[in-house]
């Protein structure tokens, strides 16, 4: 004989199944509550800098100060000169190798000598514009250089080491005024007849040529 036993809901049974019920469904319910975000990094930064914020006062009195930079200048070094090429650029060589100034009076003065030696036009005659006999293996300057190049190099050493140059030599050092370096060459012995004293001189602005190509 089989004995069936049923589980009867009793009245207390069943309000305790309902509260447990309830109490997974409050639980369920608190867990899917949103919660509030905080503030952002940006936002926290901000906050400190108003938190933090500094202020100063500028006195009327007080001004702007300039400061003061010293100039600055570029000097032609030996390959630009020569890829130039002009009689500007000669001289200016000339004053590169004897460790002069390049200034103004100091090229005036050369390139208004060189127009006196060769012209302007070809100032570049057999490589020699100063019609220089220091080392061009020609008496009276009548001598030709294998380049300008060298013709400056030869022209500066002259200039250097000859004791009847040294007034030449010291105006162009101190970049003197130009007629105090042109009375110093007409009184050197560098031309025999010393430019007339100045008769044989001309003082017109020297153009500006360019050498054909194979002379530096």
């Amino acid at each position: 004989m089989k004995l069936t036993s049923y589980l009867i809901a009793t009245p207390h049974r069943l309000l305790g199944g309902i509260a447990v019920g309830t109490i997974v469904l409050a639980l369920l319910g608190a867990t899917i509550i949103a919660v509030p975000k905080g503030p952002s990094a940006e936002e926290q930064l901000a906050d400190y800098i108003d938190a933090h914020a500094q202020t100063f006062t500028v006195s009327p009195k007080a001004s702007i100060a300039v400061a003061v930079r010293d100039a600055y200048s570029a000097t032609p070094g030996i390959a630009s000169l020569k890829a130039s090429g002009t009689n500007y650029d000669f001289a200016k060589l000339v004053m590169l190798y004897a460790g002069w100034p390049q200034s103004d009076n100091n090229i005036t003065v050369f390139v208004r000598w060189m127009r006196q030696e060769n012209g302007v036009d070809d100032w570049w005659n057999r490589n020699n514009p100063l019609n220089n006999g220091w080392g061009s293996g020609g008496g009276g300057g009548t001598g030709t250089y294998d380049s300008l190049d060298i013709a400056a190099q030869n022209a500066a050493e002259a200039l250097l080491q000859n004791a009847g140059y040294s007034e030449i030599r010291a105006a162009f050092a101190a970049s003197a005024e130009t007629q105090v370096t042109e009375a110093a060459i007409w009184a050197s012995p560098w031309a025999t007849g010393h430019y007339d004293n100045g008769g044989h001189w001309s003082y017109s602005e020297v153009p500006v040529v360019k050498s054909p190509d194979g002379t530096w």
